[in-house]
C-alpha cells in the first residue's frame, strides 16, 4: 500500500514548486514614503529614491477611526492593485470602472479615478485601513494636489497614479508620515521629477 502511494505522490511532488510560483508575488523592493507636512510622496526602491509626487491627504486632519474620513499614519502596505488597463481619468464606483472618463479639473467632481492601490494597515493605530476603504488612488482635482483635501485616502494627478501602479506590485510599503520627507532619502540627482 505505501509503495502505491509513494508512486501516486512522486509525479506531484515535481509540481510543488511551479505551485507556489503561480501566488502573487510579494514587493519587497519598493517603499512609499507620504509626508503629510509636504503633501508629497517619495517612492524608494531598494533604499534609493526614485520618483517624488504630488499628492493630498485628507482635509479632516490624520487618523483611523472608522467614519472620520482621516488618513491614517503609519506603515502600511499594498492590499491590492485594482484598474490594470484602464485610461487616465478612468472613474472607479465600488472599485469597478463606470466607463466614464474624466479630464483633470472636471467642474463639480469628485470621483475616484486611472487606478486604486487599497491599503491594508500594519500597526494598531492603522488597523481599520483596509475596512476603511483607504487607497492611493487618482482624482480629477489636479489642481487640489499639494494640499490637504482627500476624505482620508491618498490622491494622486492621474498620470502620476498610472505611473506609480506600473512600478510597484502587491505587498509593498507604504508610510504615512507626519513630517518632511527624510533629508537622508531625499532625492540626490537632477533627474528626479517632481509634480
Amino acid at each position: 500500500m505505501k509503495r502505491g502511494i509513494t508512486r501516486l505522490l512522486l509525479p506531484l511532488i515535481g509540481i510543488i514548486p511551479f505551485l507556489n510560483s503561480c501566488g502573487p508575488s510579494v514587493d519587497s523592493s519598493n517603499k512609499m514614503i507620504v509626508s503629510v507636512r509636504d503633501q508629497k510622496m517619495l517612492l524608494v526602491r531598494d533604499g534609493q529614491p526614485i520618483k517624488a509626487y504630488k499628492i493630498s491627504t485628507s482635509k479632516f486632519g490624520l487618523g483611523d477611526q472608522p467614519g472620520s474620513n482621516r488618513t491614517p499614519l503609519g506603515r502600511m502596505k499594498v492590499a491590492k492593485k485594482i484598474g490594470s488597463g484602464s485610461p487616465p481619468g478612468a472613474v472607479f464606483k465600488s472599485r469597478r470602472p463606470t466607463g466614464e472618463v474624466l479630464k483633470p479639473n472636471a467642474p463639480g467632481r469628485d470621483p475616484i479615478v486611472s487606478r486604486i492601490l487599497w491599503l491594508a494597515g500594519t500597526d494598531a493605530n492603522n488597523r481599520n485601513a483596509f475596512r476603511r476603504y483607504i487607497y492611493i488612488h487618482g482624482t480629477p482635482e489636479m489642481n487640489r494636489l499639494g494640499t490637504p483635501a482627500s476624505y482620508g485616502c491618498i490622491r494622486m494627478g492621474c498620470r502620476d497614479i498610472v505611473d506609480l501602479y506600473d512600478r510597484v506590485g502587491q505587498g509593498a510599503d507604504v508610510y504615512v508620515v507626519r513630517g518632511s520627507l527624510p533629508a537622508s532619502v531625499a532625492p540626490k540627482t537632477n533627474n528626479m521629477v517632481v509634480r
